[in-house]
Order: structure tokens, then sequence, then C-alpha cells
């Protein structure tokens, strides 16, 4: 039933561009004959496939919604404008549903206050939710909020709204690590870049529309690469001049942190930023492979010795061979 109700409030579902209510094909060619007739040039070039397609589709971009506020090929000064908009309704006889779709697009008014709320209050849970935590928003009435607004020619200020919204959140996940005490701050880091990374896998795909008409297309990038790189600015290199040295403490300190903790947050900085692992190549090569060049012969004595210490310390740590 919500769903349903934003189609009303809308007006703007890019569904009506294809087919009308009595299931006539709404192709690209078909559109344009049957609404200047055949000797006219169709209007627009493609149109998207319906949401129900799903993410793994790959649907054609509409040409066809608004240009400065006005339907393209519905200016007065075009082939269709002229005449006016009720001669030609009267000469080709257009149905209700096409009607609909021409007069009621989404406006940016529209789209400031339905359509981003919507969106923000989902981001909102998915930045904060825990891992196995259920978040009660509906991915379906998103995905298609976002292909609506795509359809409508609000990319670029979606996708504005989105790196706004996303930076806020990070820049305060900065500040509290910046609060947090030593002995709480790689848990903490830990915790705040699995916790960002997890979101990813779920805002990224909301998102693939965007993503394929106007990042990828306009930009020349790709919106997950950019939403990395937002923790890597906001919060990774704000930090890891301090999470470095605790970092190689704790490796010196077996099993003051967890294994799996130090792997994800080593894994993960790599990710973000291959070059840190010049900070402390014998760190990363615990956890990344191929870090260290290749061991050569004049080195066995200092690998053993390394390999003693190790086990000294497991010894002494509660562990026996």
């Amino acid at each position: 039933m919500e769903e349903e109700s934003m189609e009303e409030e809308g007006g703007g579902g890019c569904e009506a561009m294809m087919d009308d209510q009595n299931h006539n094909n709404w192709g690209a060619g078909g559109y344009g004959r049957h609404l200047l007739g055949s000797a006219a040039p169709p209007v627009g070039d493609r149109f998207l496939r319906s949401p129900a397609a799903g993410p793994s589709s790959e649907p054609e971009l509409s040409v066809v919604p608004e240009a400065n506020g006005v339907l393209r090929g519905c200016e007065p000064g075009s082939a269709a404008g002229k005449g006016g908009a009720g001669a030609i309704a009267a000469a080709i006889n257009i149905n209700a549903s096409t009607s609909k779709f021409l007069m009621n697009v989404i406006t940016i008014e529209d789209y400031k206050s339905t359509y981003w709320p919507k969106l923000d209050s989902a981001i909102d849970q998915l930045l904060t939710q825990s891992p196995g935590d259920y978040i009660p928003i509906s991915y379906e009435q998103i995905y298609s909020c976002v292909y609506k607004c795509v359809c409508q020619q609000h990319s670029e200020q979606m996708y504005s709204d989105l790196i706004k919204k996303i930076t806020n959140h990070l820049e305060r996940v900065s500040k509290e690590l910046q609060a947090s005490p030593p002995d709480l701050y790689i848990e903490r880091f830990n915790v705040a870049l699995g916790q960002y990374m997890g979101a990813l896998q779920s805002i990224v795909p909301l998102f693939i529309y965007m993503n394929k008409f106007y990042i990828e297309t306009k930009l020349n990038r790709d919106l997950k690469d950019d939403l990395i790189k937002l923790f890597t600015e906001h919060v990774a290199e704000k930090h890891i001049y301090n999470l470095m040295p605790l970092l190689l403490a704790a490796q010196s300190t077996p099993f003051q942190i967890t294994p799996s903790t130090m792997a994800n947050i080593v894994k993960g900085l790599y990710t973000l930023r291959p070059e840190w692992v010049q900070m402390a190549p014998a760190l990363f090569s615990k956890f990344i492979p191929n870090i260290l060049p290749p061991a050569v012969e004049s080195e066995l004595q200092e690998y053993a010795a390394q390999d003693q210490k190790l086990q000294r310390e497991l010894m002494q740590n509660g562990f026996t061979r």
C-alpha cells in the first residue's frame, strides 16, 4: 500500500513510459510513431525497463524526461508542440495513462519533500546498524524511489545529497574515535570500519541506477569507490598515525587484541590505501600475501631467531608445545 501511494504522489514512475493501461507497447520507435505519426522521428532513443527486472538487468536510459522542467519532444517549438497540446490530443487520441505521465513529473520540490526523506532515513539505518540487526525498511520501495528520481533527471542532486549525508556521518564517527581511550581505540576503529563496509553492501546496490546512468557515464567513476574514498579521507587518514603505533604495540604483546580484529584492521587499511604497507611491512605481511620480498638464504638465521622469539612469547602466555 505504501508503494502504491508513492506511485500516486510522484506520478513519474518510469513504468508509464513503457505501457499504457491497455498494455500497448510504448517502446522507443513505437512511442514516437504513435504520438507524432510515422513520418515524425521517434521521441527519445530508449526507455528504462521496469524495476521488476531487478538490479541484475541492464536497463536503458530514457531521454524523454524533462529538460528545464518541460518534457522533451513536447516543447512549444517542437513538432509535438505546434498547434497546442489540446489539438494534438484531439488529433491522435492520447489515452488517460499517457496524459497523466506527461503532466505529472517529479519536481525538485517533490524530490526534496517526499523522495529524499525516504532515502535519508534508510541510509541512516544502514549506516548505524550492528551486524545481524534487522532493519525495518522496504528495500523494494527505496530501490524504486531511486529509480524514479533517475528517470526524472534528479541524479545529480541525489548524488550530492548522498555524499553530503555520508560525509557528515563519517565526521561524527571520526570525532567519537578521537575521544576513545587507548585501550579501546583499536576495537572501536575495527567496529567503525566493519560497520561502514557492511553498510556499503546495501547502499551501493540500492543506488545502482544512479551509479550506472550518472556516476559511471557522466563522472566516469564508481559509487563504491567514491564511498570507500570518503572513509579513507574522513576517518582513516585522520587516525592512521595514532592507530599504527597501537597496532604495533599490540602485535608485540600476543593476544592483547583478538587475531580476527588485527586481521580485519590490517586488511581494511590495505584496501583503503595500499601504500600504508610501508609504515609497518612486517605487520602487513602477516595478513597480506607477497608484501615482503622473497626470502633469501643469507637471512635464514634471522628468520629462525624470530620464530624462537615467538615460541618463547607463546610459552610465557601459557601455551605449550
